[in-house]
């Protein structure tokens, strides 16, 4: 079977992917890049596997690289995507997937004309939570699903510029996106209210005068759920919730983003007694290493990995980047290339999510008025 050649770009959050692409048994070279060149002096002599090079545009002209993975900043995501796709290579690309309707128009355009992959990081969708709700669902402990919540709380104080005012459902993917596909739909419409104030610097760069955003959902399907994302002068313990609602159980996110989270179970009704009897248990969730290629397990519970107990640590350790998710948002793409078939989160998939949070801030800076999300 092929292996693949692949140039990871953005070395800040990106340089916790770069062990993956070295160990991933179908990978056979990885190329990184990025605009500090001591960051990337610092990374090319921590993993002597990786090869460097002089610039982005280097990697686009390298007609040798089968895919590159873009951990760069926000506001380069639309454009970077485009460029990558275009120069006829798969792409995979950090959340958001872009800042505006049209760009996602224009990544979509890219992806069909190049007839290459676009795959949408979304660390969400890779969690010891989400593939626990997932099981739930798919094995009718949850029941129906009767509503959802996500939640994204932090702080962005001293981050870099760009995040300086940022809109907060410009970036709610990891709100919404396990809301978009345990529903089984798409988000086609969105009210939405900014909340609280911030000190007026922050409104200059993007025009956004709200630290908070929280929006009601309306799926395809006729499912609702709502979601809340704060940025700026809120305080509150980070997390990035989920919280499903079903007609049997109910899944709630821990309160702080490391707590294990709650399950509530109802009894069947009693004939004459009014209400439900309900079992509240907070759990402790597995890990779901044993879908991925052994060399690169290790990587679902990060420096809580013991070389000399592996399985143990692999059964009871957490910690690994964003609940566990790096290592799977990696092995689907290579599988994705290798099976040439569409990655899961792919741009019809990673646009609803982003075009979901997009279409939220417009309803804020409307008052809450309805806006239809497009399909892309």
């Amino acid at each position: 079977m092929k292996k693949l050649r692949v140039a990871l770009v953005g070395l800040g959050f990106g340089g916790s992917f770069l062990p993956i692409w070295l160990d991933h048994p179908d990978v056979a070279f990885v190329g990184i890049y990025d605009t500090d060149p001591a960051l990337l002096a610092k990374m090319t002599e921590a993993h002597p596997g990786a090869v460097p090079y002089e610039s982005f545009e280097a990697i686009l002209a390298d007609d040798t690289l089968d895919a590159v993975h873009l951990v760069t900043h926000i506001p380069r995501h639309a454009d970077q995507t485009v460029a990558v796709l275009d120069s006829g290579k798969h792409c995979a690309c950090t959340v958001p997937m872009a800042t505006s309707l049209e760009d996602l128009q224009r990544i979509t355009d890219a992806v069909r004309r190049s007839g290459k992959n676009y795959m949408m990081m979304e660390t969400t969708l890779y969690t010891y939570q989400y593939f626990y709700v997932k099981e739930m669902l798919d094995s009718g402990k949850l029941g129906k699903i009767q509503f959802m919540r996500g939640s994204h709380y932090q702080d962005m104080v001293n981050w870099p510029d760009y995040w300086l005012g940022l809109p907060p459902m410009w970036y709610g993917t990891h709100a919404i996106g396990p809301m978009v596909a345990l529903s089984g739909s798409r988000i086609q419409k969105v009210h939405c209210f900014g909340s609280g104030t911030m000190d007026p610097a922050l409104h200059t760069q993007y025009g956004n005068p709200y630290p908070v955003e929280c929006a009601i959902f309306d799926f395809a399907n006729g499912m609702k759920a709502e979601a809340t994302r704060s940025l700026f002068e809120t305080a509150r313990s980070y997390q990035e919730g989920l919280f499903v609602y079903g007609s049997k159980a109910s899944f709630e996110w821990g309160f702080s983003d490391g707590d294990d989270p709650y399950v509530t179970t109802a009894d069947p009704a009693v004939p004459g007694v009014r209400g439900s009897v309900d079992h509240v248990a907070q759990v402790s969730l597995p890990n779901y290493h044993h879908t991925l290629p052994e060399s690169i397990q290790r990587y679902t519970v990060g420096g809580d990995f013991d070389p000399l107990n592996p399985q143990l640590s692999l059964e009871k350790g957490h910690g690994g980047g964003h609940h566990g998710s790096h290592p799977h948002l990696v092995h689907e793409f290579v599988t994705s290339i290798l099976e040439n078939r569409k990655p899961w989160i792919d741009e019809v998939l990673g646009a609803n999510i982003t075009a979901a949070g997009l279409c939220a801030h417009i309803s804020a800076m409307r008052d809450g008025e309805a806006v239809t999300v497009p399909e892309f």
